[in-house]
């Protein structure tokens, strides 16, 4: 029973997070034009994402060396603060003050969960939860649009961020059951010298993402700025060799970045186009992205009941993510029926579905006790920087290109079949599965030396 709450309350968690997430960009628009602050309208986003990769950063040594407790609660009050702080927010100003709030809360929450994970629950449930946490990030995409939607028209907007912090205290109350007892109040790791420079290191990051942000409209020598910038910090803050795809953990680390980074910045596209230059209404687009959520769900559902081995999972899905990419990219030409939208996304979704949860499976079982938060953080950052990049990159050569979508969808596709090429490299000196090893169902399978 314990652990079933337990499970309830890290799902609530994630999902809360995810929610909230995607309830900010849709509510934003209103936002900035109720408190007339359309200037700062974008650091209303990359302010929380900065203070996100700060907070992932502290929040996985933190985990290592005081246990994941402190962190997750932390972490839990600053984003209760910041949904408050910006729901009540008499300007702009304040506004981002509780979004930087939110995003520092939410980064150290979702890396806490992660080592909650590893020192809970038996390597056997790792894609079981991992699995969950996947639909719970799924899942908001889905229904989010609308309940934001509604909630927008006859609350209005502040209750966009004013109603979540009363679901995260009844969704911390269940997970604060299911931790009584459970070992998350210890450290695993001995302080290490250099942590201040990492937490600058991180800021730094932030600060190239951001350049690469504000740059991707047009204005190139901020991209360019930022992408220096990234190019000297972030490699500060992965696992050595995660640039080269070095087997096993920064191969890892370097899937998951090209993945997400594929991914997203196709999706930022998908609708623009099929309503631009196809011709179809938002509720028809919206419907495409909805079928890639759904067969996302679906596809970790089967990883979590490891249907394929680990090496199918990354090899099938990656493959999957590039020729859903590849087929969207050509509804771009008039000559293709625009239908063909529908399957191509759904094949994008299943394979991000079976690549995404296998990715932070892989990255506990690689991870020695001391380092389960340290590797968890570098997994979210390399991911979060890595779409950050995407997006801006993809969105400069759409501009060059004069609404060039086939040159977003070419960028995307040539990521995704880069992720292909070292997807391989992610499993290192170790049984892939029970499915791929022959090891009998159920048997842990050994740690990589």
């Amino acid at each position: 029973m314990t652990r079933r709450a337990l499970t309830a309350g890290l799902v609530a968690m994630v999902s809360l997070v995810a929610f909230e997430y995607m309830a900010v960009a849709i509510a934003m628009p209103v936002v900035a034009k109720e408190l007339g602050g359309l200037e700062l309208y974008g650091l209303a986003f990359s302010g929380a994402m900065a203070a996100g990769v700060v907070g992932t950063v502290l929040g996985g040594r933190w985990s290592d060396v005081r246990g994941p407790s402190a962190p997750l609660w932390t972490g839990v009050a600053g984003f209760i603060a910041g949904l408050t702080v910006a729901g009540l927010a008499p300007s702009m100003e304040v506004l981002i003050a509780g979004r930087f709030l939110q995003g520092f809360g939410g980064a150290l929450v979702s890396v806490a969960l992660y080592v909650v994970v590893a020192r809970v629950y038996p390597e056997s449930l790792h894609p079981k939860i991992f699995s969950l946490f996947a639909t719970a990030w799924v899942v908001p995409s889905m229904v989010g649009p609308a309940i934001v939607g509604v909630v927008t028209d006859t609350l209005g907007w502040r209750w966009v961020f004013l109603l979540v912090p009363m679901l995260t205290v009844l969704g911390g109350l269940v997970l604060l059951r299911g931790l009584a007892g459970q070992p998350v109040t210890g450290g695993q790791s001995e302080p290490a010298p250099g942590l201040l420079g990492k937490i600058a290191w991180a800021a730094v990051t932030a600060v190239g993402a951001g350049l690469m942000q504000y740059g991707s409209g047009g204005q190139f020598p901020l991209l360019i700025a930022g992408l220096v910038v990234l190019a000297v910090a972030l490699p500060k803050l992965l696992p050595a060799g995660t640039l080269r795809a070095v087997k096993g953990l920064p191969a890892v680390v370097g899937l998951r970045g090209l993945a997400a980074g594929a991914f997203f910045a196709a999706e930022v596209m998908v609708p623009l186009m099929l309503i631009n230059e196809r011709g179809m209404s938002a509720v028809a687009a919206g419907f495409a992205l909805t079928g890639g959520a759904l067969t996302w769900s679906f596809a970790s559902w089967l990883q979590g009941r490891e249907i394929f081995g680990q090496m199918t999972n990354l090899r099938l899905g990656s493959a999957m993510i590039a020729l859903g990419i590849l087929l969207m990219g050509t509804v771009t030409f008039t000559a293709v029926p625009v239908a063909l939208a529908y399957p191509s996304w759904i094949i994008t979704g299943f394979g991000m579905g079976l690549v995404y949860p296998t990715l932070s499976v892989l990255t506990l079982e690689l991870s020695a006790p001391g380092e389960q938060g340290e590797n968890s953080s570098a997994l979210q950052v390399g991911e979060s920087v890595f779409s950050v990049v995407s997006v801006a990159v993809t969105a400069a050569l759409f501009t060059a290109a004069g609404s060039g979508y086939w040159a977003v969808f070419s960028a995307t596709l040539v990521m995704a079949l880069a992720g292909l090429a070292i997807a391989p490299r992610a499993i290192k000196g170790k049984a892939h599965s029970p499915a791929d090893a022959g090891t009998p169902a159920g048997e842990p399978l050994s740690r990589p030396a």
